[in-house]
Order: C-alpha cells, then structure tokens, then sequence
C-alpha cells in the first residue's frame, strides 16, 4: 500500500504563545519512512504534547533530569515523564528498542529518558540501577563543570575520569545505561569510552575540524567512539555550526558538510546519527550558562551576526529550524549521494543497533 504524502500543515497554536518561538513545530500529514531518533532535546511545560507524534520524530531524547541536582530532584524530575505519558495516549516511555518500534508502528512517539549530568548519583554507584530501573537509559555523566565521575567540557583544566566515576561506568553497563560523552572534558571522552565494556555516543555535537567550538568534538574523539561502534549524533544548533568568519546564519548545506565530513573521516555512514537540541515548548531565558566558567564562548559570534534572542528558530540552521525539515535533511542527503541504507542509519537506525547493544546491561 502507498504511503500517504508526506508534507508539514500548520498546528493549531495558541494564540498566546510567544512568537516567535523554535519550540512550536508544524505537523507532517502521514508517516515517514525511518525511524528518526533525536539523540537529545528539551521538552517545557508548556509544550504542545498532543501533537508531539505528528512532527515527524518517532524518539525524542529528552532530557529528563536538570543539570547539576541532588538526589531527590532527580527523581522527581524523572517521574515526571512517567505522569507525562500516563496523560498523553500518543507517547510511550522507550525502555526497550522493541517498545520504539511498538510505538511508531501505533502512531505514537517514545520518550528516551536522558540526564545531561551525574551529580545525582553523588558517591553512590549504586544510584545507576535505581534510575535505571525507573526508565533513565542514556547519561552524560558531567554538565561542562568537573564534578566527582568527570571533567567538563567547559573547565580550564582537561580533567579526566575519577575512580568514583570509573565505578559508575561499570555500573552502566552493567545494568544498561548509555553513556553520552556530550559535555564531558576531551580527556573524559576517551578514558569513558576506553572504559567502557559497551559503546558510547556524542549525543549532540559536530566536527571541531570544521567548527573549532569548545563543543564540537576532534578526530581523535570521532574515531574512538566509532572504534567502540558509537554514535554521533550532529547538531544543527547554529553555534556548533557556526563557522569562524561568518556574519549569516548557517544554513541546511552548512550542517550537511559535517555528515560528510564524518562519512569521509571514517569511511562509513554506520557511526552517524542526529541529534538536534530542538525544545517543544517555550525555552527558558538562555544568554549563558551558569554552570559553564567559559560558556559565552560557544554562543558570542552567532549573537553577534545572526540573533540572541534564546527562542528564535533562527538560532538553528536555515533549512532544519522545525522538526518536519528532516524531510529536507533526507533530500539534501540524497542529493549528495548518500544510499537509503545510508539516511535509514542516520535518520535513527545507527542510534537504535547502540541502544540494542546497551540497554539489556551486559549482565543480561
């Protein structure tokens, strides 16, 4: 049976909603063809939930912790998303690739369950399966801070991973915990990944050969992941696209430049993914982050030429600022030669042979 054409409709906002706002997204009228991970994003409170399954995502990373809480805000962050799904018929809580799939085959999108920091577990390894056991499936074990498992990607110093953090790696894969190396020192990134017994992924970040940000990750972390069989996940987030030299927004070709970059360093699609940093809802006031000594660093120059107002969709590249435009990134792959094998990898299915390999815990 052919499926129905897919094209983006106007949602039906609010009036009252703030505009413009990147966390509003059309829809897409029928189903696309891939199973589209995005390895990281941000969900408000004021988020359009009942039409979260018609934009065209079928997973949304969320970030479902705050950065940089003890114990017990972690937790009622992460039951949050429970009552969230509970309330929403058409999303699903992800514990399993077999739930993703159950779901997108029902019309509805899955919620992966992400902390972008570690804090939370404090000294106390033992904290990983609990978080687990409550649907947490993919860490970031340092928010560009150092803290007690890691360096940041942000501190002065290149500080590596601590005993206390080599103790939390083990206990991820012991009970199936991805480990995200996004905002984690460079230093971090390699022993993590050395470290562990499973694959670990860059969750959302692009080249540092073709944007030199704090943010964007080098070859030698690139080839390391992909050694392991991880994932990188680009960003069209404008800063980490945003090229030394340029005085206008990046663009969908700018962000393409950077899968071809990995596919050329590597000589293989199989270890790219997408990871977009979209929010649904209204995000927060955003000119710097607190927790980062050197964050305005990574976002100056694209406020400088472009905008720094912190919900413009132009603070993504022109061409993939809503989440129908992954049709569009589909097409500008194609148009560069790349194989439907190679797009079905990237759209999501690099992302899900990971999350197959790690979530059953290598005790399992």
């Amino acid at each position: 049976m052919p499926r129905p054409p897919l094209t983006a409709s106007p949602l039906p906002h609010d009036p009252l909603h703030e505009r413009p706002n990147r966390g509003f997204h059309p829809l897409i009228e029928g189903e696309q063809p891939y199973v589209f991970v995005d390895g990281c994003m941000q969900i408000w409170p004021d988020a359009d939930l009942a039409y979260a399954h018609r934009h065209g995502c079928d997973v949304y990373a969320v970030t479902a912790l705050s950065v940089q809480v003890g114990v017990d805000q972690a937790l009622s962050d992460l039951m949050y998303w429970h009552a969230v799904a509970r309330e929403h018929p058409n999303l699903r809580i992800a514990h399993t690739v077999e739930d993703i799939l159950q779901a997108k085959a029902a019309g509805q999108a899955s919620l992966l369950l992400a902390s972008q920091d570690g804090e939370f577990i404090g000294a106390a390894p033992e904290r990983v399966e609990a978080f687990q056991r409550l649907g947490l499936r993919m860490l970031i074990p340092a928010y560009n801070r150092d803290n007690l498992l890691c360096g940041g990607v942000l501190e002065r110093t290149d500080t590596g991973l601590s005993g206390l953090g080599r103790a939390v790696v083990a206990e991820c894969d012991r009970v199936g915990v991805l480990l995200d190396l996004s905002h984690v020192s460079h230093r971090s990134s390699l022993e993590i990944t050395e470290a562990s017994a499973n694959p670990t992924v860059f969750s959302h970040a692009n080249p540092q050969a073709l944007v030199d940000n704090a943010r964007n990750v080098d070859d030698e972390q690139i080839r390391a992941v992909a050694s392991k069989g991880g994932v990188i996940g680009t960003v069209n987030w404008g800063p980490l696209v945003f090229k030394q030299g340029m005085t206008a927004r990046p663009t969908l070709a700018d962000y393409l430049d950077h899968i071809d970059y990995l596919a050329d360093l590597l000589g293989t699609t199989e270890n790219i993914g997408i990871g977009t940093d979209f929010s649904l809802g209204s995000y927060p006031r955003h000119d710097h982050d607190k927790h980062g000594p050197h964050y305005k660093t990574v976002m100056t120059e694209m406020n400088k030429h472009v905008t720094s107002y912190w919900r413009a969709p132009e603070r993504f590249v022109a061409g993939f600022e809503w989440y129908p435009q992954i049709l569009d990134v589909y097409a500008g792959l194609r148009g560069r030669g790349y194989s439907e094998d190679d797009i079905r990898g990237i759209a999501g299915g690099n992302f899900m042979r990971v999350f197959a390999k790690v979530w059953p815990g290598v005790g399992a």
